[in-house]
């Protein structure tokens, strides 16, 4: 029975003393405020949460980069054809020899010989000389030109038609002897003497001299041509009268078989 109200009495005590302790919420509110109180003294340790660095490795996919060609389509140009007007065919005048003859280098007689002509040879007319009816002509057997007589000839075409030519004594071939020296020219009224010294040639060059020259001859102005056939005669004389209107004048050159020597001036008086 003792034992019984001991028992009683201790669980009456515990009764009492849980009536007077706080309460859990007032408890944990003053354990809130115990520790704000403190807060100041704390040091704080940070919580360090590591966050792993993810390094990315990017995988590259190669974009192609497009290269365009482009395709050209060439615009033709039109070439624009000529119409070709055809332009007749000039027919020189043909010539047939009628007898035997010279073909010479110059439009008159005192032209050294350039080649023989027998009848029936053939060739077209090429040129004609102003101051004299003599023509140039390309005969079909030579390979030049040269000049012939009209007496000699018969002719087939218009002549008129053919320009005027001069010839070309430079071309004839070489001269290895020179011009005469020493020329000189006197008057006695109408007649003028012309001189000069010898030019010394061989006996198988040697073809004289050729004197060209323009003289007035009763009112008229001519062209006058002559020839010496050797080295050995050295001046010559011809009629000049006064009364033209163009002033007389000459030239003379050495002659040898391979050609004319380059002229010299006369001076006239």
């Amino acid at each position: 029975m003792k034992r019984f109200i001991a028992l009683f009495s201790l669980f009456t005590l515990i009764l009492i003393l849980s009536a007077c302790a706080p309460s859990a919420e007032t408890l944990a509110t003053q354990t809130a405020q115990g520790q704000t109180s403190t807060a100041p003294a704390w040091t704080q340790t940070p919580s360090i949460t590591v966050t792993p660095s993810l390094t990315s490795t990017a995988t590259f996919t190669s974009t192609p980069t497009v290269t365009q060609t482009l395709t050209i389509t060439s615009t033709p140009t039109i070439t624009a054809t000529p119409t070709i007007t055809l332009s007749p065919t000039y027919d020189f005048p043909d010539v047939v020899v009628k007898e035997l003859a010279h073909c010479r280098y110059g439009p008159a007689k005192a032209y050294l010989h350039a080649a023989v002509l027998e009848p029936g040879d053939k060739g077209t007319v090429r040129g004609r000389f102003k101051y004299s009816n003599w023509l140039q002509v390309k005969f079909d057997k030579i390979n030049y030109f040269c000049w012939v007589s009209p007496s000699v000839v018969d002719v087939t075409g218009d002549i008129s038609l053919i320009y005027y030519t001069e010839p070309k004594l430079e071309k004839v071939g070489s001269n290895m002897y020179g011009p005469p020296q020493d020329v000189y020219a006197t008057r006695d009224g109408n007649m003028v003497t012309i001189s000069w010294n010898q030019v010394v040639m061989t006996l198988d060059d040697d073809r004289g001299y050729f004197i060209e020259a323009w003289v007035c001859q009763e009112g008229v102005y001519k062209w006058w041509v002559f020839s010496y056939p050797d080295q050995y005669t050295t001046s010559y004389t011809v009629q000049d009268d006064p009364g033209c209107s163009a002033p007389s004048r000459g030239e003379i050159r050495t002659v040898e078989k391979h050609g004319y020597s380059d002229p010299v001036p006369i001076p006239w008086p």
